[in-house]
């Protein structure tokens, strides 16, 4: 599958924002800090809208998070204090779109290129699970899901499994549906073109903004 060169996102999708984590090892609030003279959440936004899907499916927010809704719409927990699989279930119901991307909010060096990528990835292959694998480890936060596995998701938090990536594959096979884990490093060397994306290189992509010296690398 060639890289695209340009951001031209499949028009049947959606995209989230996960913002509701409690920034616990950062000491405070995240969302807001700045980046480069941008919040990492305004950061995440942009590269969502920049991603040139249907003019309905504006980027929205997820979390329980009132306080963000100047930003962005805000898609609230059906099960707060779960952790991010709440956004994610909460987002997965509140869709009309098949397909629905997920950018944490503390990743801001990820290209939106990569994410049209990704996108195009997810429909062309159809899986419901389209996860990247980056340095040996998936990335469950910044995935493609579809909408299908909204009652396997469910149906596994109430049964008290609350981790994103255990769930997310075992409510597709429980559908008997493909899972697509790419590993980000092999695909660029198959495609180099990935390498144009960002000045910044492939293993930085995948940055955490974690703690406050992860802010300080940023950049």
């Amino acid at each position: 599958m060639a890289v695209n060169k340009y951001v031209t996102a499949p028009s049947a999708a959606e995209a989230f924002v996960l913002a509701g984590g409690r920034s616990t090892r950062m000491g405070q609030d995240k969302t807001l800090l700045q980046v480069a003279g941008r919040s990492l959440l305004e950061l995440a936004l942009d590269k969502l809208r920049a991603l040139g899907l249907d003019a309905s499916a504006t980027p929205r927010i997820a979390g329980t998070r009132p306080d963000l809704s100047s930003y962005a719409p805000v898609v609230p927990d059906l099960h707060p204090g779960c952790g991010p699989l709440s956004g994610i279930e909460a987002s997965l119901a509140a869709t009309n779109q098949p397909l629905n991307l997920f950018l944490p909010v503390d990743l801001p060096l990820l290209p939106v290129q990569f994410l049209d990528w990704m996108l195009r990835r997810a429909e062309i292959t159809g899986a419901l699970v389209t996860v990247p694998r980056a340095n040996g480890r998936p990335q469950p936060l910044c995935a493609v899901y579809h909408r299908e596995l909204l009652t396997g998701v469910t149906a596994m938090m109430a049964a008290g499994n609350y981790k994103v990536m255990p769930v997310v594959t075992g409510a597709a096979q429980s559908r008997s549906q493909a899972i697509d884990v790419f590993d980000v490093e092999l695909l660029s060397s198959t495609y180099p073109e990935m390498h144009r994306f960002s000045p910044q290189p492939l293993y930085r992509w995948f940055h955490n903004c974690n703690t406050p010296e992860d802010m300080t690398k940023t950049f």
